[in-house]
């Protein structure tokens, strides 16, 4: 059964930094491109970053490309985002995605962004 679980999310200032992590489990991790989502209030959830099974292939949203940076750890079934010059605009929930269960998406994590 796949389970994801998303954490490191909080209440930063403009400018600021925060790294997301999600822990998964339930499916061979290191052989499944994982991704990162994201749904503001009031919007539909939007895809923001995607790493290949061995991190040699990153992708992202044109509006993060620069700032975030997505990564894994196939070691501890983890992947990452780390988050620099956060914007108003990056205030979101933010989830993780898997291809093996590309239908399912985890409980998400926080992110607000004030100035």
């Amino acid at each position: 059964q796949v389970h994801l679980v998303e954490s490191g999310g909080g209440l930063v200032q403009v400018g600021g930094s925060l790294r997301l992590s999600c822990a998964a489990s339930g499916f061979a991790f290191r052989n499944y491109a994982m991704r990162w989502y994201r749904q503001a209030p009031g919007k539909e959830r939007d895809w923001v970053a995607t790493i290949n099974t061995f991190s040699a292939y990153t992708s992202y949203d044109d509006s993060v490309k620069g700032r975030f940076a997505i990564s894994r750890d196939n070691a501890i079934n983890t992947v990452y985002l780390q988050m620099n010059d956060l914007k108003p605009e990056d205030t979101a929930v933010y989830y993780c995605n898997t291809n093996f269960r590309p239908d399912y998406y985890g409980q998400g994590t926080q992110v607000t962004v004030f100035s």
